[in-house]
């Protein structure tokens, strides 16, 4: 490769390559991620680099790792080739069986290892280590070594550092989704989502610098001025879920860290790769050793970030039960917690609605990324004659097609996981005996339609998070308003009309913290807030935008006086100040 060189071309015979002057950032050492059976001798997505192993302190082997051409059957993964159109490769990269600490891919020394399986397949595709006690505290004294030199750097390099990170993030978009694809399941144009959705919020971090102004107010009384300023909180951590694992993590780090902040990441220890991936992108941005850690586990990891003294903030997306224990007992300790969590969210329709733009917007929202999606709109409510509208939403859902996410043509790929519903409702559309061909021990369950669906059924008040739409009806807007508001949680909504006045009475009444007007996932871009409520969230402020800054920063006031002339107080001013009066 030209030493200088911006771009790599390759191609069947051949390597070449564009000259520039000089580098505009360092030069990626992401290693290659898979290598295909059939073509072991087909080149690779990257140079192969040599990673030194480091650990934390003396351990035995870690996982031998993954080599071209050798290794158990049950490693195929389903990825394209980039020569054929083969579906078996290797996982040739061991980044994912790594902690990441100070700046290093460290073996653990733990027994216990917790599979990876490919959703659409349910074959072991590698696995993660629980993090030991010793390795947590490492990676946690890594953020406070490196705190202090990280939060004096100047915030146009920390800026600068982002603003190179997010064009890493795009030159490997594609890899960082075949990765979530396949550990996740999802398509892989949906995947491509996942990353540029994160990748959006590391390009709004890029503005920190006015985000992070204070405030002044100057001659409150003679030469005495009063200021604010914001300062990063120290180390803070963050917990991400499975079901978006570019996404959330990217809603975290890059926030805190351009703050100054120094940051502890855990992962899903069911989609760990995407996020070692970006940890490689961020260092190749130029970020310090230290300034984030990655550690891997299960509820011994979310006690130990909840209860370390060190830690002084906690981000969390996930399940109510996970979010909930977060958030008390993170508080008990004395941290501030942002926690995300379950979510029913309502589609209204009204009669007026543009019909087959509201249909498809409630099936793609509905049954996209196979319904695991905190903002998934899972409930109906039809109103009025739309009502009538039910069977041609059973006929546009009946139309997707399931199959495994690196598939030409797939709408819905895999849970996550093996899953199960009853109870009195009217099983309108059942997608629970979807069969995929060449992926029969996938984790499939096609779109699904409960009607007749009333306020008081277990499919209704609780989260499924699979791909279920649940539907009722009411009568008039101020019933589904009423069905919306006795609803506990409060994530978000959306409902479809042509009617000025319907759409701001439903923004205004209904009590739900994100509305999306005939736009059915209301998710604000990053130069706002997220701002889910009630059951949905606990905490002060949420993620992103200025209630991001807020979260991870300290407002510090300060008042000072110069006088001109010499001090004019004669004995001590045992009387409250009153600036000036």
């Amino acid at each position: 490769m030209h030493p200088n060189c911006c771009r790599v071309t390759v191609t069947l015979d051949s390597v070449s390559c564009t000259p520039r002057p000089r580098p505009l950032y360092p030069r990626i050492r992401t290693p290659p991620l898979y290598q295909c059976l059939l073509h072991p001798q087909a080149p690779p997505l990257y140079p192969r680099i040599r990673t030194p192993p480091v650990s934390v302190s003396p351990a035995p082997p870690g996982p031998a790792p993954f080599t071209p051409g050798s290794g158990p059957p049950s490693l195929s993964t389903s990825v394209s080739c980039t020569r054929c159109s083969s579906l078996k490769f290797w996982l040739i990269s061991d980044l994912e069986h790594r902690l990441f600490i100070n700046g290093q891919f460290v073996d653990s020394q733990t027994s216990d290892w917790i599979d990876i399986h490919n959703p659409a397949t349910n074959e072991v595709i590698g696995r993660v280590p629980k993090a030991t006690q010793a390795e947590m505290e490492a990676a946690v004294s890594a953020c406070q070594r490196t705190f202090p030199a990280w939060s004096e750097l100047s915030i146009l390099n920390r800026q600068q550092i982002f603003l190179r990170y997010q064009q890493l993030i795009k030159d490997n978009l594609k890899e960082l989704a075949r990765l979530i694809t396949l550990e996740q399941g999802k398509t892989l144009a949906d995947a491509e989502g996942d990353v540029f959705r994160g990748l959006q919020v590391v390009e709004h971090a890029c503005s920190v610098t006015s985000l992070m102004l204070g405030e002044t107010l100057p001659s409150l009384t003679k030469d005495m001025d009063t200021y604010t300023f914001r300062l990063p909180l120290g180390v803070c951590a963050g917990i991400a879920p499975f079901n978006f694992p570019a996404m959330i993590p990217l809603w975290m780090f890059p926030m805190a860290m351009v703050c100054g902040n120094t940051y502890l990441m855990k992962p899903s220890e069911r989609v760990p790769g995407a996020t070692m991936l970006l940890a490689r992108l961020l260092q190749d941005a130029g970020a310090p050793d230290g300034t984030l850690n990655i550690i891997h586990g299960q509820h011994e990891a979310v006690t130990f970030i909840c209860d370390h003294p060190a830690i002084r903030a906690i981000s969390f997306v996930g399940s109510n039960q996970a979010g909930e224990y977060i958030y008390e007992r993170g508080s008990r300790n004395g941290k501030r917690v942002q926690s995300n969590m379950g979510a029913k969210n309502h589609g209204v329709v009204m009669p007026d609605a543009n019909k087959e733009n509201t249909l498809n917007q409630l099936v793609g929202a509905a049954f996209g990324a196979a319904g695991q999606r905190c903002m998934a709109l899972s409930t109906a409510v039809l109103v009025g004659e739309a009502k009538d509208w039910l069977p041609e939403l059973v006929a546009k859902a009946k139309k997707l097609r399931v199959n495994a996410g690196d598939q030409p043509g797939a709408d819905l790929g895999p849970l996550i996981s093996p899953s199960g519903v009853k109870e009195g409702a009217s099983l309108l559309l059942d997608g629970r005996d979807v069969k995929v061909k060449g992926f029969e021990n996938g984790n499939f369950v096609g779109p699904t339609i409960l009607g007749n669906v009333k306020a008081n059924m277990t499919c209704y008040k609780e989260e499924i998070f699979g791909p279920v739409l649940v539907v009722l009806e009411a009568d008039t807007l101020d019933d589904a308003i009423e069905i919306v508001n006795e609803n506990p949680y409060g994530n978000g909504t959306a409902i479809f009309t042509t009617n000025g006045a319907t759409a701001r009475k439903y923004t205004h009444l209904a009590d739900v913290g994100q509305v999306g007007v005939n736009v059915p996932i209301p998710v604000p871009l990053p130069m706002f807030s997220f701002t889910g409520s009630r059951a949905s969230f606990r905490g002060d402020t949420n993620f992103y935008g200025k209630q991001g800054i807020h979260f991870y920063t300290q407002l510090k006031t300060v008042t000072s006086q110069w006088k001109e002339e010499d001090a004019t107080l004669t004995s001590p001013a045992v009387v409250m100040p009153t600036m000036g009066r």
